[in-house]
């Protein structure tokens, strides 16, 4: 039986966690102030066994099913942009199929990934908006990972999140598929995103399920 002693601070906001649930594979701790699940940091993969898990994604511009995914959030995204914006799509894997799409838009788009667009530059710089789909689930450190995100925003830009919320109860946790892809250790709430906002003087809009638009103010 874990005691308080021994459970891991948030990794997002230090704030003290609880014992939320386990798996045959992994502890998941749940955060009393932002509201973050996380998995055991104990049980994270090594980089190897995450690229190779990577690899086998294959994202297709032409594939009309996944588009109309990304659409969910690049329509509304769109929306608040206009032609000739500059924007990065952060994490954006093997096949940068949103980046096409708002290419197609009239954007100006840059890609970046860790493991297959590691172009570091491209982080020394802000943009209009910045696209994460699919990748604030990943973040290890989900502080220093959301710190950058923002940093890459200018006053007034917008940030483009996609990401499936964590159930509220342990039961339907265990449950839900998003949970068994171990590549997933940061699994965010709705509580999760307006803690993110208030932190980083964003203004949180929800304009789908799992799609987020969050506004850089000042």
């Amino acid at each position: 039986m874990l005691t308080a002693a021994v459970l891991p601070p948030c990794a997002l906001c230090a704030g003290e966690t609880r014992a939320f649930c386990e798996d045959r594979a992994r502890r998941y701790f749940e955060c009393s102030r932002c509201a973050l699940v996380m998995a055991d940091p104990a049980s994270h993969l090594s980089a190897a066994e995450e690229r190779a898990i990577y690899d086998l994604h294959r994202n297709d511009p032409a594939d009309a099913r996944y588009r109309a995914f990304l659409a969910r959030l690049a329509e509304p995204l769109r929306a608040k942009l206009v032609p000739g914006m500059r924007g990065l799509d952060f994490g954006c894997g093997p096949g940068p199929v949103l980046a096409v799409m708002l290419r197609e838009a009239g954007m100006a788009m840059a890609e970046y990934d860790p493991f297959y667009a590691p172009d570091a530059t491209l982080l020394e710089t802000q943009y209009d908006f910045v696209t994460c789909t699919e990748v604030v689930e990943h973040f290890r450190d989900p502080l220093a990972g959301w710190t950058q995100l923002a940093a890459l925003v200018r006053s007034g830009g917008w940030l483009g999140v996609m990401t499936q919320l964590a159930p509220e109860r342990p039961e339907n946790f265990l449950r839900w598929r998003y949970r068994d892809d171990r590549t997933h250790v940061s699994f965010h709430r709705l509580a999760t995103l307006q803690w993110l906002a208030a932190r980083f003087g964003f203004a949180l809009e929800q304009v789908e399920r799992q799609a987020f638009l969050l506004r850089r103010q000042g």
